[in-house]
């Protein structure tokens, strides 16, 4: 699905607050690829990375969670409800996500850069902030992270601090 970036307002003062000399980094979607494009500005835009997309839901894509409920009942509860191993048919599960995003991340910084803007998706964001706090997924799970919103996770040596969390500039 594209991106709805139709409020430039809003846009503008994303960009105006992120920081300056960050680097910009999507993943291949076009929906991430088009916010990034918007709010990248002067910053050095890196290559888009697979590794970042949202879940992968296989079967369950593109329909609503009431529809994935009534062709598999009890999956889809648990799925949600215990997010871990278990995925959607021909889909990925929250580990497997968090394992693939957090490698991404993880090569980020070989970049050394100060700052990386990472223009991202809500589960995806979701299994690092769970990293990132040492959270049981499934109550990462019920963080609500919006459109155009702002997440920062620093690394520290050791462990990571969590500034914002879907903030709104």
């Amino acid at each position: 699905m594209p991106a709805d970036l139709s409020d430039t307002a809003a846009l503008a003062r994303l960009e105006a607050a992120l920081p300056p000399g960050a680097l910009v980094i999507s993943s291949d979607l076009s929906r991430a690829v088009q916010t990034a494009d918007a709010i990248a500005g002067t910053r050095h835009r890196l290559p888009h990375d697979p590794d970042l997309r949202e879940f992968d839901f296989g079967d369950w894509d593109g329909k609503h969670f009431r529809e994935a409920a009534d062709t598999h009942p009890d999956l889809s509860r648990v799925f949600w409800e215990t997010p871990g191993d278990l995925a959607p048919p021909n889909g990925e599960s929250w580990n497997t996500v968090a394992d693939r995003v957090a490698r991404a991340l993880d090569r980020l910084h070989a970049h050394n850069a100060a700052d990386i803007i990472v223009v991202g998706h809500f589960g995806m964001i979701l299994t690092q902030l769970g990293r990132a706090r040492g959270e049981d997924p499934a109550l990462t799970l019920g963080q609500k992270i919006d459109n155009l919103s702002v997440t920062t996770i620093q690394r520290l040596n050791p462990g990571w601090d969590v500034h914002l969390i879907n903030h709104i500039f």
